[in-house]
């Protein structure tokens, strides 16, 4: 189209002539003409190079047959040349794969069925990964994923999650406490998907398993001992915090809350507006917040992450999906206006003379600097170094009181020396997991009971019925 635009003494008479019938190999005299042979040009398939390899960059010179030698060496350890799970370590080691993919490759060759792997099954399924994935991402969704797909969603998890928990050294004291797998499971689970599902899609892909670094933790369980150190996925001591802090909300122990439950968080330290946005479906999973008005604990994990660390991206689009009234990606005057309010009525309760929404509207500004005035968009926030600031000012009156007594300048200055090494939300968990520590600890020399390795309550179901670090409750 641009071409024949660039042809100025074209005419749209000479554009749409039709071509008259043309014989080559005759002329006008009727005698035969010769064809040239003319060299065809090779087609642009064949010279372009291959640039997407969405099952990971083919590595050059793999001896497969060398890898499937070795593999056989170490099932022929193996009594009939068959391995159990408990015998799946070494395989994985022979197959240069992380000690705990050991789960997914007993039960990607169907050993669940028979307790059992054989050499001739597992060698052959190991030898068409070998052939079609080559990296570690596309090797490990390989391996979760179900028949058909080329994505793994949470269920997918939870054969894996079951081995860690049944195999890994810290998580020893579990064993006998099978209520709390479930528990402990969905919850890194929620954490997996909080960090690597960037889509929001519910599916995570090869290629946002790369851009994480979740199998670099997953490789890493062989080396810590304490799983605690993990503190991105697996730390059991977060799992502890998330689900005391869930514990005292359900009442009922149903293991789902509604918004009356949720409001009592951190005591009503959170608007009722943005608690209603949170049930709307903005950002949880399911009919059922929508059907019953309850959210479910794995939307919890979500909502208490989120609520603690407000700088990741994931939160900053948390809270902004639930800000985001109209879902036109932009936060407007009016939807500011409508959080704002209802914190205006809470410090009037206060007897704390609250500040203009003019006024307000300002100062966030100038803390934003959105690209477009007076419109607030996701990529202004996530590029903003103080959205926890911004957030907590329209709907947790408890930590916007706390950003006030502070100097601003000085606020900014601390995010930009802050310790790296730890987030809010590490802080946050190490700091309540002392608190429940103590509190527990308390509890226990006032009935004068000695603290054993479990401090069992009359609620098995109950969070403090299975503790697992004696040392720090001693302290």
């Amino acid at each position: 189209w641009r071409l024949i635009l660039k042809q100025p003494h074209a005419s749209p008479r000479r554009q749409m002539s039709f071509p008259t019938p043309c014989f080559p190999h005759l002329t006008l005299g009727g005698k035969v003409q010769s064809k040239k042979e003319e060299s065809l040009t090779p087609s642009l398939s064949q010279t372009i190079p291959t640039f997407y390899f969405p099952q990971g960059y083919p590595k050059e010179k793999v001896n497969i047959d060398a890898i499937i030698a070795k593999i056989d060496r170490t099932f022929s350890q193996f009594p009939n040349e068959r391995a159990t799970l408990e015998d799946m370590g070494k395989v994985a080691k022979a197959c240069d794969c992380p000690l705990y993919w050991k789960g997914p490759l007993f039960y990607c060759a169907g050993g669940e069925r028979t307790g059992f792997v054989s050499v001739h099954k597992f060698v052959a399924m190991w030898r068409k990964i070998l052939q079609t994935c080559h990296d570690a991402a596309a090797k490990f969704v390989h391996l979760l994923k179900s028949p058909g797909y080329n994505y793994l969603v949470q269920e997918d998890f939870i054969p894996f999650l079951q081995d860690v928990v049944n195999s890994h050294p810290s998580l020893v004291f579990l064993k006998e406490a099978s209520e709390f797998h479930s528990r402990y499971i969905t919850t890194v689970i929620q954490r997996i998907f909080y960090t690597v599902n960037r889509s929001w899609s519910g599916r995570i892909t090869c290629n946002e398993l790369r851009k994480s670094n979740f199998l670099q933790n997953v490789a890493l369980l062989e080396e810590e001992v304490d799983i605690n150190q993990l503190t991105e996925y697996f730390s059991y001591e977060h799992f502890y915090v998330i689900y005391c802090k869930f514990w005292e909300l359900d009442t009922d122990h149903d293991l789902y809350i509604d918004q009356k439950d949720l409001a009592r968080h951190n005591d009503h330290a959170i608007s009722n507006r943005m608690i209603e946005r949170i049930f709307s479906g903005a950002v949880t999973r399911g009919k059922k917040a929508q059907r019953e008005g309850k959210i479910s604990y794995a939307d919890f994990v979500w909502f208490l992450i989120s609520e603690e660390d407000k700088r990741t991206a994931t939160s900053i689009e948390y809270w902004f999906r639930c800000m985001d009234l109209d879902g036109d990606g932009v936060l407007s005057m009016y939807e500011l206006q409508y959080f704002y309010e209802e914190q205006c009525q809470k410090l009037d309760n206060m007897a704390i003379e609250p500040l203009p929404f003019e006024d307000c509207l300002c100062q966030m500004l100038d803390l934003v600097k959105p690209e477009n005035e007076g419109k607030i968009t996701l990529h202004d926030l996530k590029r903003c170094r103080m959205a926890n600031v911004f957030f907590d000012t329209f709907f947790n009156i408890e930590k916007y009181l706390d950003h006030e007594q502070k100097d601003q300048f000085s606020v900014l200055r601390g995010t930009e020396n802050e310790n790296q090494d730890m987030s809010d939300w590490e802080k946050y968990a190490a700091e309540e997991y002392d608190v429940l520590v103590a509190e527990e600890a308390l509890d226990c020399f006032l009935t004068n009971i000695s603290l054993p390795n479990k401090v069992i309550s009359s609620d098995l179901s109950s969070p403090k019925s299975l503790h697992c670090y004696p040392s720090k409750l001693n302290t």
